[in-house]
């Protein structure tokens, strides 16, 4: 995928609890608006989930797709977890991650997202929408963990 989206935001908690959220997937539509149920269907015996499916309706676009997860963090959180598209209705391709890293008391996140879909979109409108997923992501991230 050529282009991605980034963005970064500070959370006032310890990479681990950040982790501990984002790994989360059941809470997931607790506080992730636009997903309406997410199901770990495998895990590797790491304790990490490795494939999950997620049901989303984001207005115009709703879809339910399973990404496989990697992840590539330390014991106290701080790292990367990232993930690519297995299979989707609507969306074509999708890859992202967050990185956790420690700032203080606290963690930086900074979350990065490429995503291509079956139906034809121009690429600043592609560009602009994937914007929105990371900014509200983050917002919504830095809500669940923080609150």
């Amino acid at each position: 995928m050529p282009d991605r989206t980034e963005s970064s935001i500070v959370i006032d908690a310890v990479p681990g609890a950040v982790l501990d959220v984002i790994a989360d997937f059941g809470d997931y539509p607790k506080w992730a608006t636009e997903v309406k149920s997410a199901t770990v269907l495998s895990e590797e015996g790491d304790g990490w989930p490795d494939r999950v499916e997620f049901v989303v309706d984001a207005g115009v676009i709703k879809d339910t797709y399973v990404l496989d997860y990697q992840w590539d963090v330390d014991e106290e959180g701080t790292g990367v977890v990232s993930w690519g598209l297995v299979k989707a209705t609507v969306l074509k391709a999708m890859n992202g991650s967050y990185t956790l890293a420690s700032r203080g008391a606290g963690t930086d996140v900074t979350y990065r997202l490429a995503v291509d879909l079956t139906i034809p979109m121009l690429g600043m409108l592609k560009r602009k929408a994937e914007k929105v997923i990371v900014d509200t992501a983050l917002r919504e991230l830095k809500k669940r963990v923080e609150g």
